[in-house]
């Protein structure tokens, strides 16, 4: 479903030293430094999966995200999903993914959230009746009635959070990006949260890419991770399988053990 093949992304950052000196220099002469935030990263994905993405601040997990949704286009690389190329093919293939940043929103934040899902519905072209269908289900099983009719500005984390995860499943896609969808959550909302991953994975057969600094998140709702450090897959296999390495370590201390070992 999902292929990855030598994909690279470099950004290029401007440079500027303190000082007020060095701020009027800049206004004429530029310095810029490269990133390379992804260097020939590979991998499979295939249909049901759900896979764990980590790996440390900067390592390059949303910037591979973005690659797959088609909000970026890579420097190199070719990746297919579902047939598609997402960066040109991105109208059609949008219909078939939905996407969870946990630091953005894509509800209107000052309108009740039932508006941003009509708005949704209309962007996305979907049926009145499929529309029906998936709202109640997701109003069920997140247990979001008492929220659609609250501006979004006035929801807490938790509940925006679940009202983001069901805003990206109105459509139905086959394809789920999360990225940090548990952040800042309350140990109540991660556990809701958790278990509606696993709920539309199974009933559904959603595909699931997943990444977080949360290993217990990782624990609770992958068999298989991919560890990415400083642009480079580091690791592509099985949890059990990358936890026997480090005896009896936790899963936190196997993955910074894995930092150092890598130098990241």
């Amino acid at each position: 479903m999902i292929q990855l093949n030598e994909i690279s992304k470099s950004f290029k950052i401007a440079k500027r030293s303190a000082g007020l000196r060095q701020a009027m220099k800049a206004l004429f002469v530029r310095e810029y430094s490269h990133v390379n935030a992804l260097e020939g990263i590979s991998f499979r994905i295939t249909p049901g999966e759900i896979v764990g993405y980590i790996g440390p601040n900067g390592a390059g997990k949303s910037t591979t995200i973005k690659v797959m949704s088609g909000i970026m286009v890579p420097d190199s690389g070719a990746c297919s999903i579902m047939g598609y190329t997402p960066w040109k093919d991105r109208v059609a293939y949008v219909r078939n993914i939905g996407v969870v940043f946990g630091q953005r929103s894509q509800l209107w934040w000052d309108v009740p959230v039932i508006d941003s899902f009509e708005l949704l519905k209309d962007i996305y072209k979907i049926s009145g009746t499929e529309y029906k269908a998936n709202l109640e289900l997701l109003t069920e099983t997140l247990d979001l009635g008492a929220l659609l009719h609250t501006p979004v500005r006035q929801l807490s984390l938790g509940q925006r959070m679940r009202c983001e995860i069901a805003a990206s499943l109105l459509h139905g896609p086959r394809i789920l990006f999360l990225d940090e969808p548990t952040i800042g959550l309350d140990a109540v909302s991660k556990l809701a949260v958790r278990q509606f991953i696993k709920d539309i994975n199974k009933e559904k057969g959603v595909t699931v890419i997943l990444t977080t600094h949360d290993m217990n998140d990782i624990e609770a709702l992958a068999d298989r991770i991919l560890m990415i450090g400083k642009g480079r897959l580091l690791y592509d296999g099985g949890l059990e399988k990358f936890r026997g390495q480090f005896g009896e370590k936790t899963m936190d201390e196997a993955v910074v053990q894995m930092y150092r070992e890598y130098q990241i």
